[in-house]
């Protein structure tokens, strides 16, 4: 009865499902060779292996920051996920180069969405990390966080779901 009474009072929260922005192997944020995204000192999230240059938008929301060099990106999703996807390790040493962003801060994107190209093999080529973290920075907003590591995605896949 309570939890009917609950869904009509509309205070039950529905589960935010975050879906791979890239196809790879996703790992766990402590395998991230770098303390600030292994401690989660950004927020919690997982990191993926890329086996493509092309990242997509994880949800329907805002590009709340375009990172100049086009190595990494900011989205605040519609139900106020704030999320970073950070391409490689260090790759801001790039400059841009090797980076296409396809979509500017401010822009509304949908999931799928494209919003950066990138070319894996010039970047690895150079002796750098491709891992891409993908950090849910309010992720303390979140009693529930879920995540699904140690297995292979593809765009569009669920990787983190949220809920409280």
């Amino acid at each position: 009865m309570f939890g009917k009474l609950k869904s009509a009072l509309g205070s039950e929260k529905k589960d935010i499902k975050i879906v791979a922005p890239l196809d790879g192997a996703v790992v766990a944020l402590s395998e991230v060779a770098d303390p600030a995204f292994a401690e989660e000192m950004l927020g919690r999230g997982i990191a993926i292996r890329p086996i493509a240059g092309r990242v997509t938008s994880p949800v329907n929301g805002k590009v709340t920051q375009m990172f100049d060099t086009g190595h990494a990106i900011t989205l605040t999703s519609d139900e106020g996920v704030e999320i970073l996807i950070h391409i490689g390790l260090d790759t801001v040493n790039l400059k841009g180069e090797y980076f296409t962003p396809l979509v500017k801060t401010g822009d509304a994107v949908k999931v799928g969405d494209g919003l950066i190209n990138f070319d894996i093999e010039a970047i690895k080529v150079l002796g750098y990390d491709t891992i891409t973290p993908v950090v849910i920075c309010n992720s303390s907003d979140y009693t529930q966080f879920e995540t699904h590591i140690n297995c292979v995605v593809k765009i569009g896949d669920e990787i983190i779901t949220l809920g409280g």
